[in-house]
Parts: C-alpha cells; structure tokens; sequence
C-alpha cells in the first residue's frame, strides 16, 4: 500500500469519527428535549460504519496487499429504538392526561463513553496521517 493511500484511507475515517462526534453531541444536547418539531421527544441516533471495500476479510486483506482499500465512511444516522422513559411530572406542559412525561431514552454516561471513543479514534488517525506525513518526507530527503 503506498502511502497517499494511507492518507486516503485515514482522510476518510477522520470524516467519519467527526460525524459520530457530532451524532454524539446531538444526542448529548438532546437529552431532556420532550417536544421536538415532529411530535414526541427527540430520539437518540446511531452511527452506521461501513467499509468502503465491502468484502469478505480474507479478500480485503488481499485487496489491501493489492492497494484497492479505501477505508470506511457513515453509511446511515439510524434512530434509537429504545421507548421513551416515562416520568411522573404533572406540571410539565409536555405531560400526558395521567401526569406522565415522555423523555429521551439517552444514557448520559453511555454517551460520553460514545463521545470518547469517537474522539480517541479521531486523534489515532490523526496520529496516523502525521506518521504518513513524516514517511513521505523523509523519502523525499533520502531521494535527494
């Protein structure tokens, strides 16, 4: 695999944790919202990855050594299908003829350990694209 193609390949899962950040932080941002414009509380979203080459391990793995890979990108920001929790808040001018508010089913803590994944995987690849940078460079020193 030569090495714009490393930076290709990082370029696009750079893309991609920023949109599972930005998924993430919506749902974050989101977590007590009980009335959004289509009815009803917000509803978390999740983030689908999928390989740009999708095949079969043992293909891909051949496909890389023959520099045909090309990483991964969002596929689909697919909606929670977890209920809504319900809460007993008659006063709320969201709540139901029994008292009983619908909430977000969003996990604070499950999010920011989202959030952090998202952003650990975003700095490796970041690190990844500086190694690449430093290879290049010293290739071109090394032809001079």
């Amino acid at each position: 695999m030569d090495m714009f193609s490393l930076l290709d390949m990082s370029g696009r899962a750079l893309t991609a944790q920023r949109q599972r950040a930005e998924v993430v932080t919506a749902n974050m941002a989101n977590a007590e919202t009980t009335r959004t414009p289509e009815g009803g509380p917000y509803v978390r979203k999740h983030v689908v990855f999928q390989t740009d080459n999708p095949a079969m391990f043992g293909a891909a793995l051949h496909s890389a050594i023959e520099r045909n890979v090309r990483g991964v990108h969002v596929a689909a920001v697919v909606p929670d299908t977890t209920p809504a929790v319900k809460r007993f808040d008659p006063g709320h001018p969201d709540a139901d003829a029994q008292g009983y508010v619908s909430f977000p089913a969003i996990n604070p803590v499950e999010e920011m350990v989202d959030l952090m994944s998202a952003v650990r995987s975003y700095q490796l690849n970041a690190s990844a694209v500086q190694a690449t940078k430093t290879m290049i460079q010293q290739s071109l020193e090394i032809l001079k």
